[in-house]
């Protein structure tokens, strides 16, 4: 069943374009700045009125990853319960959450914010499930950025929409007109946006017409101290072992001073290797682990989620061993020696 069908709750109103193409003349980590809060969208107002005067008072809610902007200028997705007012769909509620001092900037993290232009309005969402497209339509202030941002809107649009799996690309539209480039800095858009874009781009050392992009996981934490995940696409030379090279880059930590290292730099990547029941097992060596001792879930989870976002399947199941034990118990009572999948959802920060 699809996010979009999941079966909501009801509370009261009062409770295919890859990394190279798009490398050029983006800015990739665009400052933060405060804006002033839109006001609501009359659909969006008229559902809360209602909702307070108690005439047909109730307002639909389902648990939504969208990918905003932390405080040091990452997207980073972020889980909340995401109203759906009026006769908006799920999907244009997610990405009403994207626009920046919109109606949804009060459900939103400390710390974190949308990357939108302020006055967005999303005019439809149509998903092509024969073919996993969504075609997104957007108003003309949705223009209105500045060069520096276009591609964090990109990515934040992209990751937030195939973030369903009846969603693979993305296009874009405004006012009626199918974009086939954006209308600031110009990148590209002609051919349907996929993650093969990539998200909070690490150019590296490595950069080169045929660099290969892998996406990994580091940690950072809101000011309130709660520790969240944060995606990282970075190229690397070409290798014919795509899992091994991204836990490879995972292991060397992040580029950014802002994110913090999920595994110790004495950890040695043994192996991985994919059986014949594509189950995935990683084996690990740090000597900083004593048998038995409980393990960081950000380690565990951060090669969980690392191996699904490179494999090409995100429900691929993954095994991790440590020091040669078979059991490896996280912080969050799970074994990672036994399969596990990659939540389906991340960073479910309280407001």
């Amino acid at each position: 069943m699809s996010r979009f069908q999941r079966k909501v709750k009801m509370i009261s109103a009062a409770g295919l374009i890859t990394v190279p193409v798009l490398l050029t003349g983006c800015g990739i980590f665009p400052s933060q700045t405060s804006e002033p809060i839109d006001e609501p969208p009359s659909i969006i107002e008229s559902a809360m009125i209602k909702a307070a005067e108690g005439k047909g008072g109730v307002l639909q809610t389902a648990q939504a990853t969208v990918y905003l902007k932390d405080q040091n200028g990452l997207l980073a997705p972020v889980t909340m319960s995401l109203p759906t007012f009026g006769d908006l769909t799920f999907a244009e509620s997610e990405l009403a959450a994207l626009v920046t001092g919109g109606a949804y900037s009060g459900y939103l993290p400390e710390g974190f914010t949308g990357v939108l232009p302020q006055g967005t309005e999303i005019k439809d969402v149509s998903i092509d499930t024969d073919n996993k497209l969504a075609v997104v339509e957007f108003n003309s202030k949705f223009t209105e950025y500045k060069p520096e941002e276009e591609r964090q809107i990109l990515e934040a649009l992209t990751w937030t929409l195939t973030g369903n799996p009846d969603v693979q690309s993305v296009q874009l539209w405004v006012d009626g007109k199918k974009l086939n480039e954006m209308p600031v800095n110009g990148t590209p858009v002609a051919q349907s946006l996929t993650r093969g874009m990539g998200i909070n781009l690490d150019l590296g050392s490595s950069l080169s017409t045929n660099s290969s992009p892998v996406t990994v996981y580091f940690t950072d934490s809101t000011p309130d101290g709660v520790e969240y995940y944060v995606p990282v696409t970075r190229l690397i030379e070409p290798s014919n072992d795509r899992l091994k090279s991204a836990l490879t880059e995972l292991i060397k930590g992040p580029g950014s001073g802002e994110l913090d290292m999920v595994l110790t730099a004495g950890t040695l990547l043994e192996s991985v290797v994919t059986g014949e029941d594509g189950i995935v097992t990683v084996a690990l060596q740090d000597d900083i682990f004593d048998e038995g001792v409980t393990v960081p879930t950000s380690l565990l989870q951060s090669v969980v989620m690392t191996v699904a976002d490179n494999s090409g399947n995100p429900d691929i199941k993954v095994k991790i061993t440590l020091n040669d034990q078979q059991t490896v118990m996280g912080e969050d009572e799970q074994n990672y020696g036994e399969p596990v999948t990659k939540p389906e959802y991340i960073n479910e920060i309280p407001i």
